[in-house]
């Protein structure tokens, strides 16, 4: 699918980000805004052997799964940038199959309206979809994973300090990390 296709009828490229694109989208934006996505939420589904887990210690990462609503952000990206942008963004995202991305209306939830975003949604049939764990083993798949990106556990006390800076609260993020210590210096 072109760049183009996928831009806002405003000529911009919006990026829903809900996970690590928060605190590292890692491309250039001009700006952001506070976005809901609704019919979709975080979950800690995509097992990870690669960026946060290793096959013989595979992690968690977050994944949109259906139902529900989810609050984050969504990065304004240039209409001039935007292909560049995705290619960044598909290289990073589509590694392993985990994920699906998809163009979904977003609120901005700073006065400017709805918007269409580019998110990456869990793929339910990929083979790395994770259903059925509890909090627990979640946290427990998580405290002992390390990939090339670092630490499961930096991801996720990474990604629950950004939803707190943003306001966000998100329950079932907030009890895994309180079942993990963290070095609150990464």
């Amino acid at each position: 699918m072109r760049a183009d296709s996928l831009l806002d009828p405003d000529g911009h490229l919006y990026v829903f980000a809900y996970g690590s694109l928060l605190w590292r989208p890692g491309f250039p934006a001009a700006g952001g805004h506070p976005a809901l996505l609704r019919g979709w939420h975080r979950r800690f589904c995509i097992v990870s052997h690669h960026h946060r887990g290793s096959p013989d210690r595979p992690g968690l990462v977050l994944g949109l799964d259906r139902g529900g609503a989810c609050r984050g952000w969504a990065w304004r990206v240039s209409g001039q940038g935007a292909a560049q942008v995705l290619a960044y963004l598909d290289d990073r995202e589509l590694v392993g199959g985990e994920y699906v991305r998809r163009l979904l209306p977003v609120a901005l939830l700073d006065g400017g309206g709805r918007k269409r975003a580019v998110a990456y949604v869990a793929d339910r049939a990929a083979p790395f979809y994770a259903r059925g764990l509890t909090p627990e083993e979640t946290a427990a798949r998580i405290a002992g994973a390390c990939g090339i990106f670092g630490k499961n556990s930096d991801y996720l006390h990474a990604t629950a300090r950004q939803l707190a800076v943003l306001g966000v609260r998100d329950a079932a993020v907030q009890r895994i990390a309180a079942l993990i210590p963290g070095d609150e210096s990464t």
